[in-house]
Order: C-alpha cells, then structure tokens, then sequence
C-alpha cells in the first residue's frame, strides 16, 4: 500500500485556536434545533390554560365606594390647623378589613371568615377620604351583595364605635352634672339658714359658683348629645350592570402558550446541555480536532440535487488529493448509516476514470449498487467528449495513410455445428462463442460492476477487494462494530460526521479509539440528512 504521507495529528482545537465568541445566533441555534421539544411543551401549556379556561369559572368583581367623614363637635365650624377634621386613612382601611367587618360580611352572606377575607379588598386612593370595597367571587349576584354589605357593615362598625364613645362621655357628663347639682342643694340649704349673715353672704357667693358650673357642664352635654357620629355614606353602590370579569380570559391563553415556549426553551438547553450534537463545522473541529475535507448539503426541495452531488465531488477531489493508489479508505461513523456518502463518493472518483471497488461486510450491497446506480444517472455529460468512440467506415485511411485492411468475407460453413450429429463417441463438440458483454467505455464488465463515466464501481465483500487500487470501505457504526476502524488501520480513515444527529461525546470517543489503532484519519466529513 502505497498511500501518501499523513500530516502530523494536529492539536486540539482548544488549546491551539483562540476562544470561540458566543453570539446571538449560537443562542437561537439551539431552541431552533430543538424546535419540537419547544412547540410541544408549548401546546402542553395552551392546553393548560385553555382548561382553566373551560373548568374554572370566571371570576367577576363588584365595586361598591364610601366617602369618610370625619366626626366632629361642631361640623360647620371653618377647620383652621386642627386635626380634629382629618382622617386617618390608614387606619380606616384597617378598620374595613378587620376582625368585626369580615365577621358580620361572612354572617350575612353565609361563608367561612377565611374565604370572605381573601375575596374582599379595601382600596384607599392616594389623597382622598374614601374606600373602595371590592369583592370578587364566581357568581355575580353574591359579588354585588358582598359588596356592598362589606360596605354597610364598616359603616355600622365605625357609627357603633362613635356611638359608645358619645355614649361614655355622656354618662360622664351626667355624673359630674349630678355631683355638682347635689352641691347645689347643700349650699341653698346653707344659705338659708343663714340669711343676712356674712356666712350666708359666702354661700350664696359659693352657690353662683356652682350654677356657672352646672351651666358648662349642661351645655357641653349637649354639644356631645348633638354630635353627628355619622361615619360616612355610601357614594356608589354595587349593582349587576357594573359587575365586570376579573381580568381577560384570552390573556390566559397568551400567557400559557408563551409560558409553555419559556419553558421549553429552557429544557431545550437543559437538554442540549446533556446530549451536545453537531451543529457546525466549529462543533466537528472541537469535537474531532481534524481538518474539514467537506461538507454535504441536503437541498430543501426534492428533484434538484445537483448541489449534493457538487458536494460530494468536492469532497472526492479533497479526498483523492491525499491518497495514492493502491489506497484503501474507510468511511467510519459513530452511529450512522453513510452508505449515501459511499455511494456518491465511488460515483464520484469513478467519473474521472478511477477503477473504484466499494466494499462492505453489513449486507448493504445491494443498497449500494441502488445508489451507484441513482447518482450515475445525474452525472454532468460533457457533449464535447462522447464516452462510446465513433465506430470507423470501412476504408478509412489510418494515421500511416494506409487503407485499413479490411478482413475478408468467409464463407458459412456447409454443416453448421448441431446440424448434423456425429456418430463419433470421441467427435468434439463444438459450443456456440458468447459474446463478451462490454461497457460503453469498450471495456469487459463483469456481472458486479457498473460503469460510471470513464471509470467503473465494483462491488463486494472486504477480502475480495484485496487486489483493487481503490477500496471504499463502507464501515459499519463504530459504537457497535469495530470493524470500521480495523480496516482503516490498513490504509486510511474518512470520519463521517451528520449534522444535527451526531453526538459529540461519540466523536470523540471514536476519534480516541483511531488514535489508539494508530490510525491518522484523513479529516471529517460534515453531512445532513435534512432532519434536525
């Protein structure tokens, strides 16, 4: 074997290239890759929010809004720096939501004091002296009655409160008005008894005293007697026609197919992440650390495959570039089937007159000869030069000037063989000549081989292309068969690498075991099947 020279194992790609940069297009690669991954989980999460779309009922929400007032002595007095006219907002809003409003809420509308407190909502807006009750629940009827009893019943809570207080202040009142009215007495009695006296001077002086007081303290009773502890009022009531669903229905659908894509875009690196793939001829450099002989595109539309084929003879011409016959070349893989790239690549060295022998010991000859067959047929013809030479006229002058000799006409036999039997044991039996079938290069073909251009492919097993120039050895997957990388320790090794299929933890594992067979590959070969 006589193949040329291979270069020196080139190092890693890391540790001799700079650092790859990572753009947009390396992150969109993935979630494109795994586009099904992502468009399943996807729909997994439309149908998600399509159900509870269906089986939840949806919510609706009833307003109902209270204007705060603040409870004063003296309503039409003018409010001046005091702070007797304000409202702590703040506390209202506590005060709507408490223990007492919930508990009279979930009396009146029958449910559990949990539930009516996470369906009712208080809302103070910024600056104004009013709440905005909101209740929210699955009938609409029972969100207007919430509504508005939430509402009601803050207003009977708050008036009850002002209530007791006015009430306590009264008692109050009316406990100092019946201590100072008994004083009363006292003294009239005193001054009484003695009249015209300087006592009597003093105690009437004394009983003034205590009318002025008796006085205050009546009047002030009735200021607090008088007060308005009226809360508030209840400025817009729920009502059926203002009930409106909480929130839109169609977002749902939005945000759970948008929701399910965010999802599968992350599993789709997860799962990348644990099965890394050949994306790129980047990918097959790192993977391999070998150089590209070419790459085999799969056009998108059926009927034009003249770009595969273009591929393909490049990758030929790489190929013969680096071998001398007598060569033998084993297409190895990790996994898959490259019986199309043995066949293009036979089709393609026998169209430039190579005699190529494509060997293969899995039971795929016939699969090859298939392919041969198929990609003879869309070979580019040259009509400028005819692959079957002109046959030459009688008489035609040769390149000395002489006529050719024309062979002369022999007579048929009178007793044709078989025409007569011979009664001798001992006769010859003379056999009609077969014709030797020949290709249209004017070559014998044998039943095997199949003319390609002005070359031809043979057909057959390892061992009977032993005595072939060229041998295509169309190895089995290496994961499961070694005997790919056996061969290739005979002559050379093609690493076929398919895009989007292949696994870069088995590229490297098999690019390991040709290192360990002291095997130099001639480089890789980055193909696509058409399927991501």
């Amino acid at each position: 074997m006589t193949d040329a020279t291979p270069a020196p194992w080139p190092p890693d790609s890391s540790s001799s290239g700079g650092t790859r940069v990572v753009t947009l297009s390396d992150l969109v690669r993935v979630p494109m890759h795994r586009l099904r991954l992502v468009v399943a989980v996807a729909l997994v999460g439309l149908l998600a929010a399509l159900g509870y779309v269906l089986l939840v009922p949806a919510a609706v929400t009833a307003r109902a809004v209270v204007a705060v007032r603040p409870v004063v002595t003296d309503a039409f007095t003018p409010s001046g720096a005091g702070a007797d006219r304000a409202v702590n907002m703040n506390v209202e809003s506590g005060l709507a939501t408490g223990t007492e409003v919930v508990q009279r809420l979930a009396d009146a509308v029958g449910g559990e004091p949990r539930d009516v407190r996470n369906a009712l909502e208080v809302e103070v807006p910024t600056g104004g002296q009013i709440l905005r009750f909101t209740y929210q629940t699955h009938d609409a009827q029972r969100a207007v009655q919430g509504a508005n009893l939430a509402a009601r019943a803050y207003l009977d809570v708050r008036r009850a409160m002002y209530e007791q207080q006015r009430a306590e202040m009264l008692r109050s009142y009316d406990a100092s008005i019946a201590k100072v009215v008994a004083q009363q007495t006292a003294v009239q009695k005193r001054a009484s008894s003695a009249k015209g006296t300087a006592a009597g001077d003093a105690a009437l002086a004394e009983l003034s005293g205590i009318n002025n007081q008796l006085t205050q303290l009546n009047t002030a009773r009735t200021e607090i007697a008088a007060v308005d502890v009226n809360p508030g009022w209840v400025t817009q009531t729920a009502e059926r026609a203002l009930v409106t669903s909480a929130g839109h229905r169609p977002l749902y659908l939005v945000a759970g197919l948008l929701g399910g894509a965010l999802i599968g875009v992350v599993l789709a690196y997860a799962w990348e992440s644990a099965d890394r793939r050949v994306r790129s001829v980047n990918d097959g450099r790192d993977a391999t650390g070998l150089p590209l002989l070419g790459t085999v595109r799969r056009p998108p539309l059926r009927g034009s495959p003249r770009a595969v084929d273009a591929d393909i003879r490049y990758v030929a011409m790489a190929v013969a570039e680096r071998v001398r016959q007598p060569a033998r070349v084993a297409l190895v893989t990790s996994r898959e089937d490259v019986t199309a790239l043995t066949a293009g690549l036979a089709v393609a060295l026998a169209a430039d007159g190579r005699e190529v022998f494509v060997a293969d010991d899995s039971g795929r000859v016939e699969r090859l000869r298939a392919a041969v067959l198929a990609d003879r047929g869309r070979l580019p013809l040259d009509p400028s030069r005819p692959l079957v030479p002109k046959p030459r006229p009688a008489g035609t002058p040769t390149a000395g000037g002489a006529p050719a000799d024309t062979p002369a006409t022999r007579r048929p036999s009178p007793h044709p063989p078989g025409s007569r039997p011979s009664t001798d044991p001992d006769a010859t039996l003379t056999l009609p000549r077969v014709a030797s079938a020949r290709t249209d290069n004017g070559r014998p073909a044998s039943a095997d081989e199949v003319t390609v251009g002005v070359g031809s492919v043979r057909f057959g097993t390892w061992r009977q292309g032993a005595d072939h120039g060229l041998v295509l050895f169309n190895a089995p997957p290496a994961e499961s068969d070694e005997r790919g990388v056996a061969v290739a320790r005979q002559g050379s090794a093609v690493v076929v690498i398919e895009r989007d299929r292949s696994r870069q933890s088995d590229l490297r594992r098999l690019v390991e075991r040709l290192r360990a067979a002291g095997v130099t590959p001639l480089g890789f070969v980055l193909t696509r099947n058409g399927r991501a």
